[in-house]
Parts: structure tokens; C-alpha cells; sequence
């Protein structure tokens, strides 16, 4: 499946950028960021973030860095990554999630895959992305472009629990494309762990960040 792939990964910050450069070793991979700085800071060679190591980001093949959107349009797999902010009221900040499935949707095609990575609460991805997807796309969810959901679980800084060690939780808008999805996490992490539905996905990235945040406290 991944061989055939052209994978667009929309954020390119503490997430994005690492599972870019890894799906890079597999297939093209076109990095997308709004942050034009960001774009010529990494198609210099540097991160920042300096999440990545041992790694000449310049020297790497099958990757496009690129702050235009149309860029985009020979992905049929789109995974965005961007951050969700907690608003002055305490609400969920989905302002970039909402302009990056503006993005995809301008960009999807029939049997399009997208995959949110983003901390969202059970329900997002199919109550508040699909349907910005459908409008702007045009195209039906489960019949014509379908979604999964794969919880970010990166720690950064954390070099003892690496980017390909960690777990990674996937799932799919139906049981094909659960698989699917499975299967193209599986090609760049030891381990995963395919859940039955989407909103399972999503809960158990919310109990894992009140953990974390019990641990803090």
C-alpha cells in the first residue's frame, strides 16, 4: 500500500516533522506548513526544535517541504498534526484544524484518506472535520474519501522513549480502512494498536493526557 503513496502531512512542528522524514524512507512525502519560516528553516537542513538528530534533513530523498497548498494535490493519504489550543474560556481551540481540512478538502480526491493526529476531544474528527471535508470536497465520507484517527504520543525531549518505541493507537472510519491505516503506521513503528472505532481513538488520547497532567500536578 504506503509504495503507492503520496502522504501529505499538514504541521511540521514537534509531531509532524519526525513522522514526515520516517515516511519519507518508505514513500514521497510532501511536508506542509503555513509558517514560511519554518518551510526555509527546514529546507536549510535545521529543526529548531531539535527533535531531530543524526540526521542530514537536506540529504533526505522523497520529501518536499512547502508552505503552498497546491502542493498537495497528488496526496491521496493526508495526516495533519497541527496544535488545538485551549481558548481564553477554556474551550478547545479548533481554528487550525479547521484550516487545514479546508486545505485537505480542496485537495482530496475519490478514495482519499484523512488522518487526524491533532488532541481532540471523542467525537471531532467525524462530528466537526468530515463535514468541512464534504463541503469543501464535494465527496461523500465512507464512499468517496474516508478518516482515521491516530493520537500523537510524542514527549519531546524524552530520548529514552523514542519516536519508533512508542505504542501508536490507530483506527479508521470503517473496518477496511482501520486496517489500511494499521498498516501504514505499522511500516514505521515497532507497535501498534488498532482500536475498533474512531472515538475510542479519541478517548484515549484525552484519559492519557489527564494522566500526564495528574502526574504533573
Amino acid at each position: 500500500m504506503i509504495k503507492k503513496n503520496t502522504i501529505g502531512i499538514l504541521g511540521l512542528g514537534y509531531v509532524g516533522l519526525p513522522l514526515a522524514l520516517e515516511f519519507s524512507k518508505k514513500t514521497k512525502v510532501i511536508g506542509f506548513d503555513l509558517n514560511k519560516e519554518r518551510i526555509s528553516q527546514l529546507k536549510g537542513g535545521k529543526d529548531k526544535n531539535n527533535e531531530i538528530k543524526n540526521a542530514n534533513i537536506k540529504k533526505l530523498k522523497n520529501i518536499e517541504f512547502s508552505s503552498e497548498e497546491n502542493k498537495l494535490k497528488n496526496c491521496d493519504i493526508f495526516i495533519v498534526t497541527v496544535p488545538t489550543p485551549v481558548s481564553k474560556k477554556n474551550l478547545p481551540d479548533l481554528t487550525l484544524i479547521k484550516k487545514a481540512c479546508e486545505i485537505v478538502g480542496k485537495y482530496m480526491k475519490k478514495n482519499s484518506i484523512f488522518i487526524l493526529e491533532s488532541t481532540v476531544y471523542p467525537g471531532c474528527t467525524e462530528k466537526f472535520c468530515v463535514p468541512i471535508l464534504e463541503r469543501v470536497s464535494r465527496l461523500k465520507f465512507n464512499k468517496d474519501f474516508y478518516c482515521g484517527y491516530s493520537p500523537e504520543r510524542i514527549n519531546p525531549g524524552d530520548s529514552t522513549h523514542g519516536f519508533k518505541n512508542i505504542v501508536k493507537i490507530t483506527s479508521g472510519s470503517n473496518d477496511q480502512i482501520s486496517s489500511k491505516i494499521n498498516k501504514l503506521y505499522k511500516s514505521i513503528f515497532k507497535n501498534t494498536h488498532r482500536v475498533d472505532s474512531i472515538r475510542i481513538a479519541e478517548a484515549a488520547k484525552v484519559i492519557e493526557n489527564i494522566q500526564r497532567d495528574l502526574n504533573i500536578a
